[in-house]
């Protein structure tokens, strides 16, 4: 171990992370102290566009993109292998699995949430029922409309239009993480470098944890059991990336597959009704609404053959 450590590029690690955190982090201070997640200042009314989410999704969501631009500029590194290249004619199976099983993992999770907490699960659509009312135009009327034939449309712009969407915002991350951090990690061993990278990731998130995001404050040890909630699923979902860019090659396939968790993670909430814990679910970074990733990260890591490798 003591070999391994010595082999890690510590120093361009930390330049990495200060970068990383210090941009982040500052970031979403300034989210807290103008109003926070709630009571952010509108800055596109007619759109419902918040400080915070344009802050969210600009500085802090880049930040580890910036980080390994910033730490190769600042150190002199160079750009010898950023990952970029796409790979496809040898990667495309890994980019088929980002752009599916994040969906389907989710969809498990989902149904064995309401399978155990079958209370909160509402077969009438009322929260999309709900929605509905409130965005459709004048002179379209509910009863002409099919809720079940509407989430199935929902569900399939999600497993398939999503990845692509969204995948603007999550390089931002994946560039940062999966590119830079997890590489730079390797002479720790695959498996302590893919959770030890999912830990980081999920530290990172922790400023915006404490104002709410994802799991808001209405459960037990709030917020602060929310924090290592997310760092359960980061590690699971860190894992899931971690292999898919490895096995591709690449960082798109992480990409890909980070996109993909965004644009479903909301699918629980139409069927939900009540307010559950949401440290469990049903959305997938809760416990139980996560098992598929958890499950999916605990077979990569028994299947895993260690090999050297150097960041």
């Amino acid at each position: 171990m003591t070999e391994k450590l010595d082999t890690l590029d510590t120093r361009r690690i930390a330049v990495f992370l200060l970068f990383a955190f210090g941009l982040a982090w500052a970031t979403s201070l300034a989210i807290y102290l103008t109003g926070g997640l709630g009571e952010s200042p509108m800055v596109f009314p007619e759109l419902g566009i918040s400080l915070a989410l344009v802050l969210l999704a600009g500085p802090v969501m880049w930040s580890p993109a910036l980080a390994h631009l910033l730490t190769r500029l600042v150190t002199r590194e160079g750009w010898e292998e950023p990952r970029l290249r796409p790979r496809l004619r040898r990667g495309w199976p890994y980019w088929l699995a980002a752009w599916l099983l994040p969906g389907l993992l989710t969809i498990l999770g989902m149904v064995v949430f309401f399978l155990i907490f079958r209370r909160y699960y509402d077969p009438s659509l009322s929260t999309l029922r709900g929605m509905l009312e409130t965005t459709l135009p004048e002179g379209v009327e509910m009863e002409g409309l099919n809720l079940w034939v509407l989430t199935a449309v929902q569900v399939g712009q999600a497993l398939l239009i999503a990845p692509v969407v969204n995948s603007i915002a999550t390089f931002g991350e994946e560039f940062g993480w999966r590119a830079y951090l997890q590489p730079k990690l390797m002479p720790l061993g695959l498996r302590r470098a893919l959770i030890l990278t999912g830990v980081i990731w999920g530290v990172w998130h922790w400023p915006v944890i404490l104002m709410g995001y994802n799991y808001g404050f209405d459960y037990p040890g709030a917020p602060f059991l929310g924090l290592l909630a997310m760092v359960w699923f980061t590690v699971a979902l860190g894992v899931l990336l971690g292999w898919l860019t490895l096995k591709g090659e690449s960082v798109w396939p992480a990409v890909i597959g980070h996109a993909a968790v965004n644009g479903v993670a909301g699918l629980g909430v139409i069927f939900l009704q009540g307010e559950p814990n949401t440290l469990l679910g049903p959305t997938p970074v809760g416990l139980v609404g996560g098992l598929g990733f958890t499950l999916a990260a605990a077979v990569i890591l028994l299947l895993l053959v260690e090999r050297p490798e150097s960041g």
